[in-house]
């Protein structure tokens, strides 16, 4: 029978909505913060080796993200069937998908370690690297796939506690590898206190060893959150339900991100049609691009968590109000990313390079992507609250629409058809998304109002 008790501090099904939101997102957000400029700092210390060094960081990060990919699809996916199953009184069926879904991380971490260090050489050579260049992005990537295993777990391990509300762990996980980052970089990049001067592939290194770290943290807060227990093992044990469902509800958000990738494939492959340069200079924008839209990443987790949660109890007045605080939250808060980057895009660019060809081309491009920020928070919001509402296609077809199929035909056009140069990608970036985000949000209202009729 299932265990209907439920403890209060982890009931998101009643109480103040904006206090709610609040509690779960500026956690998450600072987190995220302290994530993306975890990125910022690779990136800068990719710099002090050289352009190809950063070129080559740049390259790999599509390869990289397959990893990413994956890790946030289960997460998501556990999250929102964890969060349905507390907010329906079933404590016990929650406790079992935490471990089933432990159990399904680390298989999926086996295959992928393979995958990608199959496939890396491939993909490189497919995006134009070659000689030094490719070696260079090899000895980065295949140490990051070595330690596929641990990104992979400490995304499943916070899944139950966003399910439970709280995203403060993961926020301190973040908080600290960032500080770890800017130590261990420096100690395996060049050699410092007796270790060996590994250069490029000391960042994944550093990255590795962080996240081993953080699975160990956020495990204890899990064993806290009495979600893992003394009967760990036996749960352990893959099932073919709790996989079923695990893959149903996640692998559609997987395989979204996994279109996040191949996008990021397919732009650094036009791009690189432009020499090392452009592809630096995307690779640095896109970061500066990340900080910006940080502040409201932590609203699409209030919302997943959220939203799951009243589902499970059948309160719609509640999932409606839930996203339009979130999409209000967001619209709010991007302005000030739009003038941020709209006004100091050189001044951005230029703390990450000397190169003059760079920092121009990675100036034009924040200044159109000032104003994509707004569709992005508007789609990912409404994707977030879709994967709450269990319906995780729709993050998968517009996922291959917006970052596969319309920019493979829109990017084509503009560069060798009407020949606009970078400008065509930017720009055609800019229309691809809006288009999504009005798609988005349509179709979350949509199933919200059917969903709000079922109920009666």
């Amino acid at each position: 029978m299932a265990d209907t008790v439920r403890d209060d501090n982890q009931d998101l099904t009643v109480g103040s909505i904006p206090v709610l939101v609040r509690r779960l997102a500026i956690p998450a957000s600072v987190g995220f913060f302290f994530n993306t400029m975890y990125n910022v700092v690779d990136t800068f210390y990719a710099g002090l080796v050289s352009t190809q060094a950063l070129a080559a960081l740049s390259l790999s990060f599509p390869v990289f993200f397959l990893i990413i990919a994956f890790g946030y699809g289960l997460s998501t996916g556990a999250t929102a069937l964890i969060s349905n199953y507390l907010g329906g009184g079933d404590r016990e069926r929650a406790v079992k998908y935490t471990a089933q879904s432990i159990s399904y991380a680390v298989l999926l971490s086996i295959v992928l370690t393979i995958f990608g260090y199959v496939s890396a050489p491939v993909l490189f050579q497919l995006l134009g690297a070659s000689k030094n260049y490719l070696t260079m992005s090899l000895d980065y990537i295949n140490v990051i796939y070595y330690g596929a295993v641990f990104f992979i777990l400490s995304f499943i391990l916070n899944a139950p506690l966003n399910a439970i509300g709280n995203t403060k762990p993961f926020r301190n996980f973040l908080i600290v590898g960032f500080f770890l980052n800017l130590i261990l970089n420096p100690i395996f990049m060049f050699g410092w206190i007796g270790f060996p001067a590994l250069g490029l592939p000391g960042i994944a290194l550093a990255t590795v060893v962080i996240e081993f770290l953080g699975c160990v943290y956020l495990g204890y807060n899990l064993i806290k959150s009495d979600l893992i227990n003394i009967s760990i093992g036996k749960r352990l044990r893959p099932e073919a339900r709790p996989f079923k469902d695990l893959t149903q509800q996640g692998f559609p958000a997987s395989m979204n991100m996994v279109t996040v990738a191949i996008g990021i494939f397919v732009i650094t492959y036009f791009v690189s049609r432009f020499g090392k340069e452009a592809v630096a200079a995307y690779g640095i924008a896109t970061r500066i691009e990340q900080i910006a839209l940080l502040p409201t990443i932590g609203l699409n987790i209030a919302t997943l968590s959220m939203v799951g949660q009243n589902m499970g109890a059948n309160k719609c007045d509640r999932v409606t109000e839930t996203l339009h605080t979130t999409l209000k939250y967001g619209a709010f808060i991007v302005f000030f990313g739009v003038c941020f980057l709209f006004i100091f895009s050189k001044q951005l660019m230029g703390l990450f390079t000397n190169d003059i060809e760079v920092v121009n081309i990675g100036s034009t491009y924040l200044k159109i992507a000032a104003f994509l920020l707004w569709s992005y928070v508007i789609m990912f919001i409404n994707i977030s609250a879709l994967q709450g509402l269990k319906r995780p296609m729709f993050a998968l077809w517009v996922g291959l629409g917006r970052q596969i199929v319309a920019p493979m035909a829109v990017f084509y056009f503009f560069i060798y058809v009407i020949d606009t140069g970078l400008l065509g990608i930017w720009w055609g970036l800019f229309g691809i998304n809006w288009i999504a985000a009005i798609i988005s949000l349509a179709y979350a209202k949509r199933v919200i109002r059917l969903q709000e009729e079922a109920v009666g």
